[in-house]
């Protein structure tokens, strides 16, 4: 009977000790002091309580928390900034353009593109040194001059040996600036800037738009080596002008591909893995939903925890968002609670489950012990 007493009060050790080494991943609700522990004083806490609060945040989902998020998403802007640069916007003439230079009623002046010739050839080419060559009036100085200046700086100097002259100038070739797009578009290469502005979404647009691997919500701008960061998605979905940009020559465009964009599903659920987020976004229904489902026989349906990185100034580590699915309208919640890149959903076992696992891991060693004890007693007897 001693062995058998041995296994008895080994098994209402492990009883009482199960839950203290389970396997299983745990997280304790959002109003718990410990993200490490079910007990507030267990040895093995890596930072105190104190420290905890400093380093996370932890919320419950609940309609006030999704009425104050979605008050920070950004709503429709139009930007002054954007109107006021492109009715403001005027080419500059650079070295490498063809000019067309017609004096009206004088056609000796006016070397016409006829069925052989384009306007492009039939034109005056801005030599390396920034100037052209005209009849009478010889070399005139044209790079980074507006056509309408250089238009009444001819007809000024023609004005000497032409009564009253009639002079337009246009640009028959734009060959000087460029704008490059790279990364995620179907078309990416170098876009000529010309004498009608073009913006962010219409550089990608004339590359043939965005690629399925494209990011919408990464669009670098590159200008003068500094970068700035901009949303097609804000753009496109909510309006917001200030996400658009009058674009300049030399500027280089790259859209990111979507690598990073993606939000990882672990714990109690039938698919873990990490997920694409859509165009559109994903919200915290759909993850579970692409995951499969969590287990409804081992999962803490009030255990379903949504991990984001702080903002790095916060000097947090993490904000800890909760959401209580044990009744089944929380799963509205959900579906209103919009993830973010890099996100984690984690669903946490439930105390059966874990101790279940313990009782199955232990199980054989008990089986042993007590065919042992019971292989004695039977001698004894």
């Amino acid at each position: 009977m001693t062995s058998l007493k041995h296994v008895t009060l080994m098994a209402a050790a492990l009883t009482l000790s199960g839950c203290a080494f389970a396997p299983g991943g745990h997280i304790p609700d959002a109003g718990s002091n410990s993200l490490f522990s079910d007990t507030p004083n267990n040895s093995n806490v890596e930072f105190s309580d104190a420290e905890l609060s400093k380093l996370v945040n932890t919320y419950s989902i609940s309609p006030m928390l999704l009425a104050e998020l979605n008050a920070k998403t950004s709503q429709p802007a139009l930007s002054d900034a954007l109107e006021q640069a492109r009715n403001g916007y005027d080419y500059r003439v650079g070295r490498g353009d063809i000019l067309n230079i017609t004096v009206y009623n004088h056609p000796e002046l006016t070397i016409p593109a006829g069925s052989m010739r384009s306007s492009i050839e039939s034109g005056n080419w801005v030599h390396n040194d920034g100037t052209i060559f005209y009849p009478y009036i010889g070399t005139v100085h044209v790079e980074g001059k507006r056509v309408t200046e250089i238009r009444d700086e001819v007809a000024k100097r023609l004005a000497k040996y032409i009564e009253s002259p009639q002079v337009d100038v246009t640009v028959a070739g734009f060959r000087s600036q460029r704008i490059y797009v790279t990364g995620e578009v179907q078309q990416p290469g170098v876009l000529p800037v010309t004498n009608v502005a073009m913006t962010l979404i219409e550089a990608v647009s004339a590359s043939g738009g965005l690629t399925p691997e494209a990011d919408w919500t990464s669009v670098t701008l590159t200008r003068n080596g500094t970068e700035q960061k901009f949303s097609l998605r804000e753009l496109y979905q909510h309006g917001n002008t200030a996400q658009n940009i009058l674009l300049q020559p030399n500027d280089v465009v790259h859209v990111d591909r979507n690598d990073q964009n993606k939000v990882f599903v672990l714990g109690e659920v039938r698919a873990p893995k990490s997920y694409m987020m859509g165009r559109s976004g994903m919200t915290l229904a759909e993850a579970l939903a692409d995951a499969g489902g969590f287990f409804e026989a081992t999962a803490n349906a009030s255990g379903i925890f949504v991990i984001r990185q702080a903002d790095p100034s916060t000097g947090r580590i993490a904000d800890v968002y909760q959401l209580n699915a044990k009744n089944t309208t929380a799963l509205v919640m959900a579906e209103q609670f919009q993830l973010q890149q890099r996100d984690i959903v984690y669903v946490t076992a439930a105390p059966v489950a874990r101790w279940n696992r313990v009782i199955s891991q232990i199980l054989p060693s008990l089986t042993g012990l007590y065919s042992i004890g019971r292989f004695q007693d039977d001698i004894r007897n």
